[in-house]
């Protein structure tokens, strides 16, 4: 399922972090990891009408070529017995991310985020939500160390829609892979509320198009979204919350409201978002 992973690093601690879980995720499961370190340069130092400075260019490549040897170096023990490439692209995070995942078919991205908000702040605004707003393979988004990362309960937020079917059927394949509890859950909000009977048809409905394990469909009632997903995965002592994404509007129509410093510290939980 998973062969190849792709890890953006800007060599932060964050970085390193996804790093660490994509080593992890590669040894259990033979997959290959592919680091990417992108650097944003002035168009005018490629153009050479306008200026040529190339030598910038060659000085940032000496520069992350230095970076990844440290980095090779610090991970050894880590990284041995693995395949692991690196690149270096002279392009924007988005566009680099995108193109290597289309030229190397790359099944799931590993990055980290230096978000310190809670979800909201895990995404909006940042290069994080960018690319899982954008990338079509699923991200895993990590906020802090796991020296052990191993998913045995795995908490997908879900609206029940028609769009979130796909995103679904992937969250089942995802706990099939890393043979985890899979638990969906409907979050109802005063803002955003449905009926008993207005979840039973969509739920029937949903039952009736997927083979989809709902029998574990779970429905929390909390004053946002956000604030339930959290508190049900704390509940629920969850290694991995799954969400679903619009490449249109990024996580904004989905997340919405402040998180309290409780919640924040919950919401540094592993993130696996699919595109819908």
């Amino acid at each position: 399922m998973i062969k190849k992973l792709l890890v953006p690093t800007d060599f932060s601690d964050q970085a390193k972090y996804a790093f660490e879980v994509a080593c992890q995720i590669a040894k259990r499961h033979s997959a290959s990891i592919h680091l990417i370190h992108l650097v944003e340069l002035p168009y005018s130092i490629f153009d050479s009408r306008k200026n040529p400075n190339l030598p910038e260019a060659i000085y940032f490549l000496k520069l992350a070529q230095q970076n990844f040897k440290e980095f090779r170096a610090a991970y050894e023990p880590l990284t041995q017995g693995l395949e692991l490439f690196e690149s270096v692209k002279f392009q924007s995070v988005q566009e680099g991310i995108q193109s290597y995942i289309a030229e190397h078919a790359i099944d799931a991205v590993v990055m980290g985020s230096h978000g310190s908000s809670g979800l909201e702040e895990l995404f909006i605004g940042s290069n994080t939500e960018k690319i899982v707003r954008n990338v079509e393979v699923p991200v895993f988004v990590i906020k802090k160390q796991h020296h052990h990362f191993d998913v045995k309960r795995f908490v997908f937020a879900t609206d029940l829609e028609n769009d979130n079917k796909d995103a679904m059927l992937q969250a089942v394949a995802f706990s099939k892979f890393f043979d985890a509890e899979l638990k969906f859950v409907f979050i109802n909000t005063p803002e955003q509320f449905k009926t008993t009977k207005e979840l039973r048809n969509l739920y029937t409905t949903l039952k009736s198009e997927l083979d989809l394990p709902l029998d574990n469909l779970n429905v929390y009632n909390d004053l946002t979204v956000e604030r339930g997903i959290l508190h049900y995965a704390k509940d629920e002592h969850a290694d991995l919350i799954g969400i679903g994404t619009h490449g249109r509007k990024g996580l904004a129509h989905f997340l919405n409201g402040s998180l309290s410093e409780d919640l924040v510290n919950h919401a540094k939980r592993p993130v696996l978002t699919f595109k819908i």
